[in-house]
């Protein structure tokens, strides 16, 4: 009798086992899938924070340059201010160049937002060979500008017009293309700070990185315009910015 009863109790305990390890092993899978999707936006989200510290320190480098830099009443004219640090140009007859960078706008009070993100995309035909990496500075300069970067896609020198920019803390604050461009493009490469116009090239904002850094469904405009988030970690890209210009309101 004693040795049926062990048995059953022996089978009975073989059967918890193996259920426990069925929930556990269930339990696995779904804690795996879990940790992959946060894994995901992790990543995302470290893409976003070090494209914002890398535009912060193109942009800090470039304006700490003595009277080469953007001009300071052009720079507080800006409604937006958008960064592509080492944009890889390069080819052999037929060039083109890429990269990614970042954006902020003004919002109430004259403030920065938080930066939304961007890639860069432009070709080139002509005589070259070669590679370098160049930092891009593109300034929108009124509402129209601001409108073109809310689009998903937008072409520079299609979507909206642009213009090489003056160069000086002072110099050309008042040129023609300072007071008609709807964007001032700019670029540096091997430490020659220059206004460059860069028609053809294209912009496209960066939507998983967006999602991944500030939320599911977040969009430039909500970024950008509405002033809809705060990622303390993104913060020194217009942090940096207002460090440089002056506040101004944001026009409606």
């Amino acid at each position: 009798m004693f040795l049926r009863n062990l048995k059953i109790m022996s089978v009975i305990i073989c059967l918890v086992s193996a259920m426990g390890l069925s929930a556990a092993f269930g339990q696995t899978q779904q804690d795996t899938q879990t940790q992959g999707k946060s894994s995901k936006e992790a990543k995302e989200a470290k893409e976003g924070v070090e494209q914002a510290q890398k535009a912060s320190t193109a942009f800090k480098e470039i304006m700490g340059a003595p009277d080469k830099a953007i001009p300071q009443k052009v720079l507080d004219g800006a409604e937006c201010i958008a960064v592509f640090p080492s944009v890889i140009k390069g080819g052999f007859i037929v060039g083109g160049r890429g990269g990614r960078g970042v954006a902020s706008c003004r919002v109430a009070g004259g403030s920065w937002s938080a930066p939304a993100f961007f890639s860069m995309k432009g070709g080139s035909f002509g005589l070259q060979i070669g590679a370098e990496a160049t930092d891009f500075v593109l300034l929108f300069m009124n509402d129209k500008a601001m409108d073109s970067l809310l689009k998903s896609k937008f072409s520079l020198g299609g979507d909206a017009s642009v213009a090489a920019g003056p160069v000086g803390r002072e110099a050309g604050a008042e040129t023609d293309a300072a007071m008609n461009a709807q964007v001032l493009s700019y670029s540096r490469s091997k430490g020659v700070f220059a206004g460059l116009e860069l028609k053809g090239t294209t912009i496209t904002q960066e939507k998983k990185v967006i999602s991944g850094t500030y939320g599911e469904g977040m969009t430039a405009e909500q970024v950008l315009r509405m002033d809809k988030t705060k990622a303390p970690a993104t913060q020194v890209f217009p942090n940096t910015l207002a460090n440089f210009s002056a506040a101004k309101a944001a026009k409606k």
